[in-house]
C-alpha cells in the first residue's frame, strides 16, 4: 500500500507512559472505504493506538496524518471536526439524556444558524431542528433503536446501548470511523445482528472503518485486511487467510481461536 493515497497514515509511532513503552515503531496504512481489523492480546496496545489517532494520548514519536492533516497536537474535538467518529471499549453515553438526545448531538454541534438567530427564535432555528431531529431519527431506525428514542440512554440494555454508540458516531458524518469492541458483551444472536449491521452501514455510507475486536469470527467475516498488535508492536498484516496461518500470530494471541472462528 502506497502512503500517498491512504486516508490514515500512521508511521514510525512510539508511545510511552513514564518507562514503560506502550507503542513502538508503529506504522499502519488504510485507505478510503477500507474495512480493516485491529486484534491482539489484551494489553496489546490496541486502545492506546486509537487513543492516540483521535487526540486523547500524544505520542512521544512518529507521524499521524489523516486526510493529508497531521493529527499530533491537536484536540479530539479538532480531530473530530476533521472527520473521524468513534466508539469506546467503556460506553460513553449521556445515561440521563434520551436516545434521541445523545444522537442529535453530534448533528448539533454545527447549526446552520447564528447565536442571534438563536436568540431572535427565528424560523431557520425550527427548520434546523426539525432536520436535526428526522436525521437522528434515521440513524436510529438503522441500528433498531427507533422504537427508543424517548427512553434515557442509561436504561438501555448493554447491547442496545453499544448500538446507540455506533449510531451517535455516525451521526457527526465521519469519514473514518473507529469501532472499540463493538460486540463486547453482545451474545451469539447479538453479534451476528451486528456483523449484517456494520456490513451495511459499511456499504451505505461508504465509510472508512477501523475496528478492535476480541470476537475472531466478527473480524474474519468483515475485514478484509487484518493488523494484529502485540507488546506494543505489529506483529503482523495481512487477509484473514494469511493472519489465521501465521505461525508467529497462532502463537501470541489466536491459539485454538482460529478453529472456533
Amino acid at each position: 500500500m502506497t502512503r500517498q493515497t491512504a486516508l490514515l497514515d500512521v508511521n514510525q509511532m512510539d508511545i510511552a507512559f513514564g518507562g514503560l513503552r506502550a507503542i513502538e515503531n508503529v506504522s499502519v496504512q488504510i485507505n478510503d472505504s477500507e474495512f480493516v481489523g485491529l486484534i491482539g492480546p489484551n494489553g496489546a496496545g490496541k486502545t492506546t493506538f486509537f487513543n492516540s489517532i483521535t487526540g486523547y494520548i500524544m505520542p512521544s514519536r512518529g507521524k499521524i496524518l489523516f486526510d493529508g492533516k497531521s493529527l499530533i497536537r491537536k484536540s479530539p474535538s479538532k480531530i473530530a471536526n476533521y472527520g473521524i467518529g468513534r466508539t469506546f471499549q467503556n460506553i460513553r453515553l449521556f445515561p440521563k439524556m434520551t436516545v434521541l438526545e445523545n444522537v442529535s448531538i453530534p448533528i448539533h454541534s454545527t447549526p446552520k444558524y447564528s447565536v442571534w438567530e438563536a436568540m431572535l427564535g427565528l424560523p431557520v432555528v425550527k427548520r434546523f431542528q426539525v432536520e436535526t431531529e428526522k436525521r437522528a431519527l434515521e440513524y436510529l431506525s438503522m441500528l433498531g433503536l427507533e422504537g427508543h428514542k424517548d427512553r434515557q440512554a442509561g436504561t438501555l440494555p448493554y447491547g442496545s446501548q453499544r448500538r446507540l454508540e455506533i449510531a451517535r458516531a455516525l451521526a457527526a458524518s465521519p469519514k473514518l470511523l473507529l469501532l472499540d469492541e463493538p460486540a463486547a458483551g453482545m451474545n451469539n444472536d447479538e453479534c451476528n445482528e451486528l456483523v449484517e449491521l456494520l456490513r451495511g452501514i459499511h456499504k451505505k455510507f461508504n465509510l472508512t472503518v477501523m475496528m478492535i475486536e476480541h470476537h475472531i469470527d466478527i473480524v474474519l467475516k468483515l475485514c478484509p485486511r487484518i493488523y494484529v498488535l502485540n507488546l506494543g508492536q505489529v506483529l503482523a498484516e495481512g487477509t484473514p487467510q494469511q493472519i489465521q496461518t501465521d505461525p508467529k500470530v497462532i502463537k501470541a494471541y489466536l491459539g485454538d481461536r482460529r478453529h472456533k472462528a
